[in-house]
């Protein structure tokens, strides 16, 4: 399944349910199994993006807080099933928060894992190509690019995401921040999303969120993102 594929089908077998429809775009890998959503394996070691990021954040990340969204998900997709059964319509639009924040979760963390990559894979390299292009011809370069997001993230309140996106209208790129665990729907598409809740970096960096922005662009896989950006102008 494609990747943006996968995540448009979990928001359908999420929103139909609720007799809603969502246009959803990005391109992050879901692993379904009858409807339901299950945690990805990492491509990499948890240790692998050590010194940028921890072996121990890695993991916890991963194997707690992913899986949270993972299974809250799936619990609220149950109870709204359960609800339509019985024909419960305000139990339907109690559980639709929940299933846009879990689902939303699992899809934004799917993504995350893809956007880095150790430096022995890659992780780091700048991007090259249209991606490139694009980024000079908004930003000036790399280096434009990185303080505008790392500026972004500073300024995300309480819990949220960065977002580097692609218009789906005009094919530009831009920088986007979106709260709690919002996903990139509608007229954006997301090529790059860097975690800016505090259990993605504080056992680390602690209160120096801003040095976690500047660590994390040494693992990010461009390749990958990159990747995304084509396939969005196909």
């Amino acid at each position: 399944m494609s990747v943006s594929l996968a995540r448009n089908t979990l928001a359908r077998s999420t929103l139909r349910l609720a007799s809603t429809k969502r246009a959803s775009h990005a391109s992050a890998s879901l692993i379904q199994s009858r409807g339901k959503a299950t945690l990805p394996d990492l491509p990499y070691d948890y240790a692998a993006l050590e010194p940028a990021i921890s072996g121990q954040i890695m993991e916890l990340h991963h194997s707690k807080h992913h899986q949270t969204y993972v299974n809250s998900y799936n619990t609220a997709l149950e109870q709204l099933q359960s609800a339509q059964s019985s024909n419960d319509i305000k139990a339907q639009n109690a559980l639709l928060p929940l299933l846009n924040f879990h689902s939303g979760g699992h899809l934004n963390h799917t993504l995350f894992w893809e956007n880095l990559a150790p430096s022995s894979s890659g992780g780091g390299d700048p991007p090259t190509g249209a991606l490139a292009t694009a980024i000079n011809e908004s930003y000036g370069d790399l280096e434009g690019f990185k303080t505008k997001m790392n500026a972004a993230l500073a300024g995300v309140q309480g819990s949220g995401w960065g977002w580097l996106v692609q218009d789906t209208q005009t094919g530009k790129i831009g920088i986007k921040t979106y709260a709690n665990q919002d996903p990139v729907v509608g007229q954006f598409r997301p090529l790059l999303g860097i975690d800016a809740w505090e259990h993605a970096y504080y056992l680390q960096y602690q209160n120096r969120k801003a040095e976690y922005f500047g660590k994390i662009w040494e693992v990010v896989n461009w390749k990958k993102v990159a990747e995304r950006f084509e396939a969005g102008g196909k």
